[in-house]
């Protein structure tokens, strides 16, 4: 069946059709070219009217109605499309452009079924079905796990467009092959997510394994507070972190500067005084959050499961501080088991991993800031560029494209982008996905919730797909505050009608 031809000028990489129905935004059609039959991806589709070309009052728009109904010619289909590459290289996972562009005039025809689900929907290992084809229902929409490990990814998109559900989907299909998933969650959004072999972990500091300029952060010690973070680091000494007293040792040390007659250290003794009372104060404000007993966080990380890091109770600096240690500890471990698997060294490595781990930074924006350097910035940055040489893969989410470091987000393998409005956001996003061609980008305003633009290596090529509901995930969606209000009205009345009933209760019994 024909769906039109080639028309004006053509490109290997691009052609405009004439065609016999409007096609939409994300349909795939099959061009036959001499050299073999060739794929491409509608990136953009319009519709124009011979008829209300020049209209320009009411009156000649209803006069063209008519006209338009009459003449069967009238309307006019072009769609620009995408060259995907040739149908046979694709088959194989190959993507091979055209050295010459289709002939204008060219046949366009619609793929067949066994087609789409021999690119889509490859029957390999490591492939998981994450939904279907948005423009193809029937034909599953397949990714390949074993390159967000190796090559990172990325997902983007506004509030509330499906980015934590992708996250579930995607965790949900490691869990069934016994992957490690470690997923960062600064909003509760997954602690509730009901999939087998979970660990949710409350999220904790251990102030012993923090340096010093990491530990005043945790406190809170204010940026721009030379002196007092000179205290600190002066208090916080080798036998403060040795002790089985942390916190006695602690102030132990502030205290000897307070009292010390060195004319060095009376001119900082105003400063120390002000530690002294935000290491009392932090014991209290930090008590579950502040652990020097717990020994070392990374050991509450299961192999083989999926690992909810709860940071919600944490402040975004507690949190930032948080992630690079793990961040850093991880690769560590990761880096050790793999210089052990290949014997480069004598000496006896201990590590807790055996097998690849997918890690997951929630609002990556805030970790992983464009303005400015954070310490976990600095260890997502090493594993983006590292993590693929020891089985440690980074997936940052963000509803902010443009506040992400460029230099990470260009360094994601693969993306799931879903709908985004903003420009900013758009040209971001169009930066780090060079082969994501403009006219696809501009088609990420008018996508639904649940539909993303999936890129990169994860998939055999861009596709539009519509993301398969997690219903075990019970958080994240947004919250009906109509809803709540009914509720809470009704319970203020069933309260008032107890209070009456036991106030009438009462007098009877007067």
């Amino acid at each position: 069946m024909s769906l039109g031809f080639v028309i004006g000028e053509s490109k290997p990489t691009f052609v405009t059709a004439m065609t016999s129905r409007a096609l939409s935004v994300g349909e795939y059609i099959k061009i036959n070219s001499d050299e073999g039959e060739i794929l491409g991806l509608v990136e953009r589709s319009s519709i124009s009217s011979a008829a209300f070309a020049d209209v320009k009052n009411f009156d000649e728009a209803s006069e063209s109605t008519e006209i338009a109904e009459i003449n069967k010619r009238d309307k006019t289909f072009t769609a620009h499309i995408g060259i995907l590459g040739f149908l046979e290289n694709l088959r194989k996972g190959q993507s091979m452009i055209p050295a010459i562009p289709p002939i204008p005039g060219t046949k366009i025809t619609p793929p067949t079924k066994q087609d789409l689900e021999e690119i889509f929907s490859p029957k390999k290992d490591g492939w998981v079905s994450i939904g279907n084809l948005l423009r193809n229902k029937s034909i599953d929409a397949k990714v390949n796990l074993d390159k967000i490990v190796s090559r990172h990814l990325g997902i983007l998109a506004m509030t509330g467009m499906g980015k934590s559900n992708l996250v579930s989907l995607v965790t949900k299909q490691i869990s069934k092959l016994k992957g490690t998933v470690i997923i960062f969650d600064y909003h509760n959004d997954y602690t509730g997510l009901n999939i087998p072999r979970i660990n949710v972990i409350d999220a904790k500091i251990n102030p012993r394994l923090l340096d010093a300029d990491q530990l005043a952060e945790v406190l809170e010690i204010r940026d721009g507070a030379n002196v007092q973070q000179r205290v600190l680091r002066m208090a916080f000494t080798k036998h403060v972190k040795e002790s089985k007293e942390f916190w006695s040792k602690l102030e132990n040390e502030v205290d000897f500067i307070v009292n010390s007659e060195d004319k060095k250290l009376k001119e900082i003794r105003t400063s120390a005084y002000r530690i002294q009372d935000i290491i009392e104060e932090s014991q209290r404000r930090f008590e579950d959050i502040l652990d020097p007993d717990m020994g070392d966080p990374i050991s509450f990380i299961k192999e083989g499961r999926t690992n909810i890091l709860n940071i919600s109770e944490l402040s975004e600096k507690q949190a930032n501080v948080a992630v690079a240690f793990y961040l850093q500890q991880l690769l560590k471990d990761r880096k050790d088991a793999s210089i052990a698997r290949h014997g480069k060294t004598k000496k006896e490595r201990k590590f807790q991993f055996n097998s690849p781990l997918f890690v997951i930074i929630e609002e990556a924006h805030v970790f992983i800031p464009k303005d400015h350097d954070t310490s976990a910035k600095y260890w997502a940055a090493k594993i983006a560029r590292e993590g693929r040489k020891f089985g440690l893969g980074l997936g940052i989410v963000s509803q902010r494209p443009r506040s992400v470091d460029l230099n990470v987000l260009s360094q994601m393998g693969s993306f799931a982008i879903m709908k985004i409005i903003q420009e900013d956001d758009q040209r971001q996003i169009a930066s780090a996905t060079e082969s994501t061609s403009r006219e696809l980008i501009a088609q990420l305003a008018s996508l639904n919730v649940g539909d993303a633009v999936l890129v990169g290596q994860w998939t055999n090529l861009p596709s539009l797909v519509h993301v398969e509901e997690v219903k075990e995930k019970v958080m994240g969606a947004d919250q009906s505050a109509v809803d709540a209000w009914a509720k809470a009205d009704k319970m203020k009345e069933i309260a008032v009608e107890s209070t009456q009933g036991l106030i009438q209760k009462d007098l009877l019994l007067d």
